[in-house]
């Protein structure tokens, strides 16, 4: 088992004044593979005062230091990805594979990005012809409170901690107490580096108390979060007691909507979004939306393709699935299943219990069902699973209006070979993502969503722009 119970604060390895623990647990065989200690308030004002002594001088660093310190990151990265990559199998349970291309992968292609937007951003400018005395300047926004989730460690910790550092932010981060090993390895590569000290820390812990106390600290002057929409509005409420920026990556119940002249692959393709990283992302189309007309071949090809669907061991290469993060989550999946069935939609395939053969661990069966209306609780709450549920509709009014018929509003999906309508629908789903016919979104374009699914947007130059204040100063003489 490792032993991962230290901190990394104002550039080193430290011993925390918390003595309380938990352990990792590997979701594939639910048995502990790690320790780490769950950081009090005691550990947070360190952390958080070593990063506010740093921002005196960080904050005024150049645009080239930065840059700097941000290629060599990346190049040790690339060093480190096998081992980020086998940390994620390890820590969360997604497939060799899986986690070698998308979730360190991600990781690696947002430092670069960030990097190019570095590059080419301008800090000072002229706010326009007109008014040649008037200057616009980005300014960092202080001491940040970086908090991620489980489900995409890399993706989510290199969202934050590479704009923040960018912008001239310091930061304390708390990854997710379920899956921190690999955002240790991304602070060994810091360490290695030798980012001046203070400007990135971290303390594991939950969110109850470790979280807690970073997002009511009143030195903290900026917090990002993704997580649960319940745990976004906490935060809010900490955060409004002395107006701290806050930027929320929350939950989604994409609907992805399948009209009769989608390409032949369209309804597979909905399936396996749905279902990869065991259904264990915000912006997975959950919701299958189907013209009446196709809708019954639509099912009979769902059933037949989640039937074949493989879920089976996350150390194993392949193009499977693995479990779900914890027993946790997997008793609310389960338990949102039932209710599906007990509301009277039509199970299709899957179920409740595990796949057969894969007593230990924490594996769900890939779960579709049919005949489902847009008030059933399957088709209002994040699952978090790889569970989907598919609704029909007769219109494009009608498909429109079910779509935006959530609380939340991250992302939507068009299967459609016609552009005219591709170009209506896009402009009418309420949500701050629409992907068409499988092209997926671009790694620097804006990431977030409209309603509960949060505030503010991630990756590339809106992303950058999370992090910095803008300043207006007349009277500005070059």
């Amino acid at each position: 088992m490792l032993d991962k119970k230290n901190f990394f604060i104002n550039g080193q390895w430290v011993k925390p004044n918390s003595s309380e623990e938990i352990k990792v647990i590997d979701p594939a065989t639910e048995e502990n593979c790690a320790v780490i200690t769950l950081g009090n308030k005691s550990d947070v004002d360190l952390a958080v005062n070593a990063a506010k002594d740093a921002y005196e001088s960080w904050a005024f660093s150049s645009k080239q230091e930065r840059i700097g310190l941000l290629e060599k990151l990346y190049e040790n990265y690339k060093k480190r990805w096998a081992d980020i990559a086998e940390a994620i199998t390890l820590e969360m349970g997604a497939p060799k594979d899986f986690a070698t291309k998308l979730q360190a992968g991600t990781g690696a292609s947002h430092i670069k990005s960030f990097i190019r937007y570095l590059k080419n951003f301008e800090f000072e400018k002229p706010l326009g012809e007109h008014a040649p005395n008037q200057r616009l300047i980005y300014e960092p926004k202080g001491v940040c409170a970086l908090i991620t989730p489980w489900n995409w460690p890399m993706n989510q910790v290199c969202l934050k901690v590479m704009p923040a550092i960018a912008s001239g932010c310091t930061m304390v981060l708390k990854p997710s107490e379920l899956a921190p090993l690999s955002s240790m390895i991304l602070a060994e590569i810091i360490d290695e580096i030798k980012f001046p000290k203070g400007v990135f820390n971290l303390v594991n812990g939950d969110g109850a108390t470790t979280g807690d106390a970073l997002t009511s600290h009143p030195d903290i002057n900026m917090i990002s979060f993704t997580g649960s929409t319940r745990a976004g509005a906490l935060i809010s409420q900490n955060a409004a007691k002395d107006f701290k920026r806050v930027s929320l990556e929350l939950g989604g119940k994409g609907a992805n909507i399948i009209f009769k002249d989608a390409d032949p692959e369209a309804i597979e393709r909905g399936a396996l979004r749905c279902f990869r990283n065991s259904g264990q992302s915000c912006n997975a189309p959950t919701r299958m939306l189907v013209e009446k007309s196709m809708y019954n071949e639509a099912v009979e090809r769902l059933k037949k393709y989640t039937e074949s669907f493989e879920v089976g061991d996350p150390k194993k290469e392949g193009e499977h699935i693995g479990p779900v993060i914890s027993e946790t989550q997997y008793n609310k999946i389960q338990t949102l299943i039932q209710k599906g069935i007990d509301e009277g939609a039509k199970l299709v395939a899957g179920g409740t219990g595990k796949p057969d053969g894969l007593d230990k661990g924490y594996f769900v069966k890939p779960t579709v069902f049919a005949n489902v209306n847009n008030n059933m609780e399957v088709a209002r709450t994040e699952i978090f699973g790889p569970v989907l549920s598919v609704i029909p509709f007769e219109t494009e009014e009608d498909a429109i209006k079910i779509a935006n018929d959530t609380t939340y509003g991250l992302t939507n999906y068009i299967q459609t070979q016609d552009s005219e309508k591709v170009q209506r629908v896009a402009r009418r789903l309420r949500s701050g993502m629409v992907d068409v016919n499988g092209a997926g979104i671009a790694v620097d374009a804006p990431f977030g969503g409209f309603k509960h699914s949060g505030i503010g947007r991630e990756a590339g130059e809106h992303g950058l722009e999370e992090f910095l204040e803008v300043k207006a100063v007349g009277g500005w003489s070059n």
